[in-house]
């Protein structure tokens, strides 16, 4: 293991969070000085001199191994929970140290369940922060750190590979430098095309600053109690759900729809199987929201219904009605969307569509192998063969990941928690997605639960965040130098 490698990018890492911090302690000096001045200027000041250490008493160097990238990521990650939770805890109020970890924990990884009674309560430039926070975990801090490193660096592809999903990047056929151009540029101009269709539409800049950063991460951090209900606006509704819709989907569609300036890319069939889920599951909630949950109006149902969907699926977790009222048999089709989740090399979580489809794409060869057994029949996706690996990796990844929630589940039954809250509440923050049903729903918080619970929240939101196996990988590099 090379320290020296891992604790130079370690520190990039943490003053990209640094210049974030400052930026949130400006937009308080704006706001006369708020409270969240001394808070953001202070973590801002504590983050530089850790991220600067390494520069100064470390020489950087380039070789590095397989174990010394994914230990860079993981403590990449853990590190910036950490600093990223100093604003929280020294502003106080309802930010505990257990309640600032899980905070902190949710905006990274863009997950966007809070502890927050009262979200307007918070001075803006705090609120910004949580934005932020979402902002550099959509975007991955390992994606930041590879935007400093130069296109020649043989570390930016090793580091593209592993940070980004196996199954992601099969679909950019760019260089690891492209790669990271093409995820960024999207990003960006996701961002900057919603914070003006919001402001457009009634918004003002602040509200629509945060709401493009939470949308286009995935992640659902509002600056309202009340969320995108708050608003009371139509367009701002559909705008937001537009946007979600696209930040879920692969990166790489998005740029090759822009690129060559035709709508083709989006006929990819992973991109075509994830809208038709959307299409699905929306007039499926419709159904049960006319039919069963007091909806008197098919528009209103429909509009409502599409964008929880929506916003259930792509892991943003925004609300705009109150699920906690709705029937078990529409919060059971959130939940299913919690699970199922959007399109890999987007921001967001969960299993994925892709998995989703190959796995479906294998039981329909396997079954037709049972049936012709002297034939031959390949899963194919597209015009592409998935090879019998690439589908065992996707089925080992599934399985995985039910099994990480069914113990986490079980923890958190053990905690004292609900059945309900317990499960989804582990499902919501393995997948990313924030609200689950009942107390925990879109207009709920995680407040009132166990503060044992709390961690293990936490630590499903980063296991769902990088995928579970980086971080299997470095517990099983601690025991093996262990043994």
């Amino acid at each position: 293991m090379n320290p020296k490698f891992i604790s130079v990018n370690i520190g990039k890492a943490l003053l990209i969070n640094a210049l974030f911090m400052f930026a949130s302690a400006g937009a308080a000096m704006v706001y006369n000085f708020d409270s969240g001045f001394t808070p953001l200027l202070i973590s801002g000041i504590v983050t530089v001199i850790a991220g600067a250490f390494p520069f100064i008493f470390v020489t950087s160097a380039q070789r590095s191994s397989l174990q010394d990238m994914f230990m860079t990521i993981v403590l990449s990650w853990l590190l910036s929970f950490v600093f990223g939770m100093l604003p929280y805890v020294l502003w106080g109020g309802e930010f505990t140290l257990v309640n600032a970890w899980f905070e902190s924990v949710s905006g990274y990884t863009t997950t966007g369940s809070t502890i927050l009674t009262d979200i307007e309560a918070l001075p803006k430039s705090l609120l910004l922060w949580r934005s932020s926070t979402h902002f550099i975990g959509g975007l991955g801090v390992i994606v930041f750190l590879l935007l400093v490193m130069p296109d020649s660096s043989p570390l930016k592809l090793k580091l593209s590979n592993i940070e980004l999903s196996s199954i992601s990047k099969d679909g950019y056929r760019y260089k690891a430098g492209k790669t990271v151009t093409v995820i960024t540029t999207v990003y960006l101009c996701l961002a900057i095309a919603l914070t003006i269709c919001l402001r457009l539409e009634g918004m003002s800049f602040f509200d629509a600053v945060n709401h493009s950063f939470s949308t286009v991460s995935t992640g659902g951090f509002s600056t309202k109690n009340n969320s995108i209900m708050h608003f009371n606006s139509i367009p701002i509704q559909l705008t937001i759900m537009f946007f979600m819709t696209l930040s879920a989907m692969h990166f790489g569609v998005i740029y090759a729809v822009f690129a060559t300036r035709s709508p083709k890319p989006l006929r990819q069939p992973v991109t075509r199987y994830y809208l038709c889920v959307i299409a699905a599951l929306s007039l499926l909630l419709m159904l049960v929201l006319r039919l069963e949950g007091g909806y008197e109006s098919w528009g209103k149902a429909l509009l409502d219904s599409s964008f929880q969907a929506i916003s259930f699926l792509t892991t943003t977790g925004f609300g705009q009605s109150d699920n906690a009222s709705w029937p078990l048999l529409a919060n059971a089709i959130l939940l299913f969307a919690a699970f199922h989740c959007g399109c890999s090399g987007s921001t967001t979580g969960g299993v994925k569509a892709d998995r989703i489809y190959i796995s479906l794409k294998a039981i329909s060869s396997e079954f037709k192998r049972r049936l012709h057994p002297s034939s031959v029949f390949k899963t194919k996706v597209g015009q592409s063969f998935i090879s019998d690996d690439g589908v065992s990796a996707v089925f080992m990844y599934i399985v995985l990941y039910i099994f990480v929630h069914m113990v986490s589940f079980m923890a958190v039954l053990l905690c004292g928690a609900d059945i309900s809250d317990a499960y989804s509440g582990t499902l919501a923050s393995l997948g990313n997605v924030g609200p689950g049903i009942g107390s925990l729903g879109t207009m709920g918080n995680y407040s009132a639960m166990p503060a044992a619970a709390k961690i293990i929240f936490s630590i499903d939101m980063f296991l769902g965040r990088i995928e579970i196996f980086p971080f299997l990988a470095v517990v099983s590099m601690i025991f093996d130098r262990q043994k």
